[in-house]
């Protein structure tokens, strides 16, 4: 789907980062053509900004979004979810990142959330990167409580996991 988006866009780099940007952060385009964090505007000089592309290239981008069915379709429903990942070091919990081989196998986020639950290890919540969306898509998992080394070993030696990350 990530690819259909994108070419779309195909004769224009800024175009693209505009829409990149939509996604990776989950802004909506409303009937306006106003970039919105649920009921909140955000200026497209802020995100001309932040993607070091003009202004109108927004304006252009979300012209471009209202006028194709499915592109308005997808930008008016996506939506953002609260990540505990950022918080983790202010609320004393912890992130274990796993990157994988193989983005596309099935059953990836059942096996290590299986591993941690089977180890009487509660999670706060899962956060799965679509490989369509992210460059290099990771698993993340916030918990209460530390990792035991056993349970550390047992995941890293999954066949399909590349690195692990414990923050």
């Amino acid at each position: 789907m990530f690819e259909d988006i994108m070419e779309k866009f195909e004769g224009s780099p800024s175009q693209q980062a505009v829409i990149r940007l939509l996604l990776e952060r989950g802004f909506s385009v409303n009937d306006e053509g106003r970039v919105v964090s649920g009921g909140i505007e955000i200026p497209n000089t802020g995100i001309a900004r932040e993607i070091g592309v003009d202004r109108r290239v927004v304006d252009s981008t979300t012209d471009a979004i209202l006028d194709d069915p499915e592109l308005r379709r997808i930008f008016q429903n996506i939506s953002q979810i609260p990540s505990l990942m950022d918080l983790a070091p202010v609320l004393d919990l912890n992130v274990l990142t796993v990157d994988v081989l193989d983005t596309e196998r099935p059953g990836i986020v059942a096996e290590i959330t299986g591993l941690i639950a089977e180890d009487g290890i509660s999670m706060r919540q899962t956060v799965s990167e679509d490989p369509e969306f992210a460059v290099d898509p990771k698993l993340y998992i916030i918990t209460e409580t530390e990792l035991p080394g056993h349970l550390i070993n047992d995941i890293r030696s999954l066949e399909y996991v590349r690195k692990i990350e414990l923050q």
